[in-house]
């Protein structure tokens, strides 16, 4: 099963929640030995900027570099 979590500071250690979800699933108990594959999140900024309307004509020659055609 996989699970996107944040990663978190305690003293000198970062820790990983496992969420309860995925514990209840896979039946896992504290001390157990499980392996776990890290991978980067690349952050969206998909809906960021909410409100701003769509691309105009003229927004789309700025950002092709011709402003001034």
């Amino acid at each position: 099963m996989e699970s996107i979590t944040k990663l978190r500071k305690v003293g000198g250690s970062i820790i990983a929640t496992v969420p309860k979800k995925i514990i209840e699933l896979e039946g896992l108990v504290p001390g157990q030995t499980v392996r776990i594959n890290v991978e980067k999140i690349r952050k969206s900024f998909f809906g960021a900027a909410k409100g701003i309307g769509s691309f105009t004509k003229e927004d789309k020659r700025w950002m092709e570099g011709r402003s001034h055609d």
